[in-house]
């Protein structure tokens, strides 16, 4: 367990590798809480080829917390054997290219300071035992970790400051457009095409082309959005009604 403990840095390595062959594969996959964020909900229902909606409906747990805006968004393992409905002993994860970020850094976490740690042992994870070496920022390269954290660092700074402001917004419609607007990819991009938002905001043409053939670049869209509505942040100006003769 002092292993765990151990605070790596990028340029520290670990040996690890998880295959068919182990005796504990998939195991980690099994009895889990795995929190979902914006972009791990895009990437999975991209990956399933189904709507944000259904998504939503049938592999996910919504929690809300009081006090808070959003809602904490869990993964819904089988009522059965409590495993990811992703996954089975024998191929793996059916989703793999589009795994959610624990998945993708298992078997590391990150730490509030900025370091690493292995979050099992050889104990319970027999890929620790594997003779493969990786260093850590090499094992975040190749597990495609930086585009989950450039976009989880979107949330961060909107979480970070909603708490600092202390907003209290108990109207059950603006949480619901909050949600649908970070979760729900899909209707959200219906409410800015379809509804008079773009009536009422100005949008440059180059953004409206990026987020009509993008869920990523609507995504961040969705972000400013949300900034604009909650703290006023400057990145969209309110058009002005056209005078009446």
């Amino acid at each position: 367990m002092d292993n765990i403990k151990q605070r790596l840095e990028e340029v520290h390595a670990f040996q690890f590798r998880c295959h068919p062959g182990v005796s504990c594969f998939t195991s980690c996959c099994q009895d889990i809480n795995i929190v979902l964020t914006p972009y791990d909900v895009l990437r999975m229902k991209n990956g399933l080829g189904i709507s944000s909606e259904e998504f939503l409906d049938k592999y996910t747990i919504i929690v809300p917390k009081e006090g808070k805006l959003l809602p904490v968004v869990i993964l819904k393992m089988n009522d059965d054997d409590k495993r990811c409905p992703f996954v089975t002993k024998e191929t793996g994860c059916r989703i793999y290219s589009d795994r959610p970020w624990p998945c993708r850094m298992y078997p590391l976490t990150m730490n509030d300071d900025g370091t690493y740690s292995l979050i099992t042992d050889a104990s319970r994870c027999k890929g620790l035992e594997e003779k493969d070496t990786n260093k850590v920022i090499d094992w975040l390269h190749t597990q495609e970790v930086e585009e989950y954290d450039e976009l989880n660092e979107f949330l961060s700074s909107l979480t970070i400051q909603m708490q600092s402001q202390k907003l209290a917004i108990d109207n059950p419609q603006i949480q619901q457009m909050i949600f649908m607007s970070l979760y729900n990819i899909d209707k959200f991009r219906k409410f800015v095409f379809e509804s008079t938002f773009l009536e009422r905001l100005d949008v440059e043409e180059d953004i409206l082309e990026k987020i009509k053939n993008s869920d990523t670049d609507l995504l961040k869209f969705a972000f400013e959005w949300i900034k604009f509505g909650l703290f006023g942040k400057k990145v969209f100006w309110v058009k002005e009604k056209p005078q009446k003769k």
